[in-house]
């Protein structure tokens, strides 16, 4: 009986999982400020629409999904403004169903496969009872639905200076949940020298998650789901909690739209994520000197700004630094990676967690990671690119910490 139950249980919550059958993702390339308009209606109101790469400026790529019941009315919208589009992804529900391994090479974590919260919360647990004395859990609080934004912290002497690593603000981007815990692995059992010496000079304070509740439903319900699960009285669900932080909050490239994709949320901190998120960092804030995210997908290595496109006080370091670790990171795989800051190597935006970081804490070493690719698999990036991904990332990863080293003058 207790068998059959559990089946049935299965059977329905693959039954209530959204499918993308022939849904297919679309480039197009805006040309004038008509254009531009338009497309950018369409993202407050998408109706069904999904703005994966949205609408920012003249001949900026905007990527957007589309369902096949839409695709006449969108081809039409587009012909009204002589607008061409380029069919990036055929089918979206194919990517889905193999962008992971049909039976699992391991039970334990070795990175190739994607791991439900569950599994990386359990595989934290693990790293607390086997390192003692250098991995602590850290909460930096509680979802909308109670789940812990669970994290560890690495410290092998006390003192150190601290990094910050976030992961999995945006839900459906599961290749940075899974680089963080990736690198968090690395810190843990690197015998590299160089590897060895970063994890003595700094304390790590690592958060694979920190939408819990958005990315459980990408697992359960809609692989494709961006935002938080909050209900703020309205037909969609959830705000962008990248675009919630109460810096620059709503100012441009952010929506005051519900169901778009990047709604800026009621009023900043309007997500208990973020609030509470923020509110953790706040009390560590005179311990970290870097803040580095991890997002997907483009291929690009951003620092602050997102809201204009004025120089940050340290932006040649910052630049520099940059253009330094993504040739490291290409030196691994060949992965070409651009540099810049936000607003203008990307595209403008504001709310972001790592510029509020920047803007009130003035921390000096603050960098966001767009992983792999560049649209070909988007936000479906394959499992048997993980270690790949990771790897490289933590090549460029470990020049910014040389780097920073150095200039904090630590031993």
């Amino acid at each position: 009986m207790l068998r059959f139950l559990c089946l049935l249980i299965l059977t329905t919550a693959f039954a209530n999982r959204a499918t993308f059958d022939n849904y297919q993702v679309h480039r197009v390339v805006p040309e004038n400020q008509e254009q531009l308009n338009i497309l950018k209606d369409l993202e407050d109101d998408p109706n069904g629409l999904s703005f994966w790469v949205g609408p920012s400026r003249i001949q900026k790529a905007v990527d957007i999904m589309i369902p096949p019941h839409m695709l006449p009315r969108f081809n039409d919208i587009l012909a009204s403004i002589n607008l061409k589009s380029e069919v990036y992804i055929g089918n979206v529900q194919h990517l889905i169903d193999t962008e992971r391994p049909k039976v699992r090479p391991t039970v334990d974590f070795g990175w190739t496969d994607y791991y439900t919260l569950d599994e990386i919360y359990a595989w934290l647990d693990f790293l607390n009872e086997t390192y003692p004395g250098v991995v602590t859990p850290i909460v930096g609080g509680e979802s909308y639905e109670g789940r812990q934004i669970h994290g560890v912290k690495v410290s092998h002497r006390a003192g150190n200076p601290s990094v910050v690593l976030e992961g999995g603000i945006h839900a459906r981007e599961w290749i940075s949940p899974a680089t963080v815990t990736y690198i968090l692995n690395k810190l843990l059992t690197s015998q590299d020298p160089v590897m060895q010496d970063l994890v003595q000079s700094f304390d790590y304070y690592v958060f694979p998650v920190v939408n819990p509740d958005g990315y459980v439903y990408t697992h359960t319900t809609d692989r494709m789901w961006r935002k938080t699960r909050s209900q703020g009285g309205n037909r969609c669900f959830g705000a962008d909690a990248n675009r919630n932080f109460d810096f620059h909050w709503l100012e441009i490239g952010a929506s005051s739209s519900p169901c778009s994709d990047t709604y800026a949320g009621s009023a900043p901190f309007s997500e208990i994520e973020t609030r509470v998120l923020s509110e953790y960092l706040t009390s560590i804030a005179d311990q970290f000197d870097a803040y580095l995210t991890f997002h997907s997908y483009s291929q690009l290595l951003l620092f602050p700004y997102g809201h204009n496109n004025d120089n940050v006080s340290n932006y040649d370091e910052l630049l520099a630094l940059g253009q330094a670790a993504v040739s490291a990171l290409a030196n691994n795989n060949g992965t070409q990676y651009a540099v810049g800051n936000i607003y203008s190597t990307i595209y403008p935006t504001s709310g972001v967690s790592m510029d509020w970081v920047r803007g009130v804490f003035n921390t000096p070493y603050t960098y966001s990671w767009e992983l792999r690719d560049k649209g070909n698999h988007g936000f479906l990036l394959p499992a048997d690119q993980i270690i790949d991904t990771a790897e490289e990332t933590l090549v460029s990863l470990i020049v910014i910490l040389r780097h920073a080293k150095e200039k904090l003058g630590r031993n």
